[in-house]
């Protein structure tokens, strides 16, 4: 009797560091922006009874593949990372960026606004993060075009679900890797539909997904710049709105204002002029800090200003019936 020799798995790569910022990070207040809803599939985090010690894991669609990386504080501040899969060394090089090294706020001057002067005194920790990620960035910005948070987070999560890859490593039970571009590509059109992803959102992620490694190399140009924008709308469905949010976490944009926001105005108008602007005004108000208007943004979210809630909200369109 011939008896099958087993073909060997091969090893999960793992690497790790420890990374030392010259300044405070806060995981949770510099690493939000990238999470979709609660419920992201891609992110988990480890709860802790020591202030600020709670570990966050994260999945990356890198360009070497998938990896898991888990981030935690130590006592003294510095950050430790560990990360497994075939994109583990990649996702590892880019902690910091991740983080916000590279992110300089040193000559933000907010102290004409009384509003700002404050929440900038209180905030601790936060930066932008800079993934490199400029595919991934785009697809759960595109499901965000003109629908709802709500309509948009059911979205990603259903096609995460269904079409990511289990992370690699000793990662959490139920936690996602996206899927890959071409595994975009490849999703039947009644699945788009059963998400509820209109066609015209569906179309416009496959055409991200055909560009997705030239998207990627826009990171090489900077972390922000009308040659950034300008090519990441050469896409086709991509216009200035789901630029700026993509580069807000791809590129670490400290400039970028998502214009064409339902509700962004008038959130900028009521913090900085206690009355309700559209874009127009949101720009005007911003303009004395052009060069970081999205860092203005993160302190206006990270003060939690919320602007009074009245008026009309936006009905959520179910795409699923038609």
């Amino acid at each position: 009797m011939v008896t099958a020799t087993p073909t060997p798995v091969p090893p999960v790569l793992e690497c790790s560091t420890v990374y030392r910022p010259a300044e405070p990070v806060s995981l949770a207040a510099t690493l939000g922006p990238l999470r979709r809803g609660r419920g992201d599939p891609t992110v988990q985090d480890d709860a802790s009874t020591q202030p600020g010690r709670a570990r966050t894991w994260r999945t990356f669609r890198t360009p070497l593949g998938a990896a898991t990386l888990v981030l935690g504080t130590t006592a003294d501040g510095a950050i430790e990372a560990r990360a497994w899969g075939d994109g583990a060394e990649w996702v590892i090089d880019g902690v910091p960026e991740l983080l916000g090294a590279g992110d300089d706020w040193s000559d933000l001057d907010v102290s004409g606004n009384r509003f700002l002067h404050e929440a900038y005194r209180r905030m601790r920790g936060v930066r932008l993060p800079r993934t490199r990620l400029v595919f991934c960035a785009m697809v759960p910005a595109i499901l965000e075009q003109k629908v709802t948070t709500v309509e948009a987070l059911r979205a990603w999560r259903q096609l995460v679900r269904l079409y990511g890859d289990p992370a690699p490593g000793p990662a959490p039970e139920g936690l996602l890797v996206m899927p890959t571009a071409e595994r975009w590509r490849l999703i039947p059109s009644w699945e788009w539909h059963r998400a509820g992803v209109d066609p015209k959102r569906s179309r416009t992620v496959l055409a991200a997904a055909s560009v997705a490694a030239g998207l990627d190399r826009t990171v090489t140009l900077g972390r922000s710049g009308d040659e950034i924008t300008r090519k990441l709308c050469t896409v086709p469905g991509v216009g200035i709105w789901t630029a700026a949010e993509t580069t807000q976490r791809s590129h670490g944009d400290p400039d970028s204002v998502s214009v064409g926001d339902y509700h962004l105005h008038d959130v900028v108008g009521w913090a900085l002029a206690g009355h309700p602007v559209d874009d127009d005004g949101m720009l005007e108000l911003l303009e004395p800090w052009r060069g970081h208007r999205q860092r203005v943004m993160r302190i206006i979210g990270a003060s939690g200003f919320r602007k009074p809630r009245f008026g009309p909200r936006i009905t959520i369109q179910d795409h699923r019936r038609h």
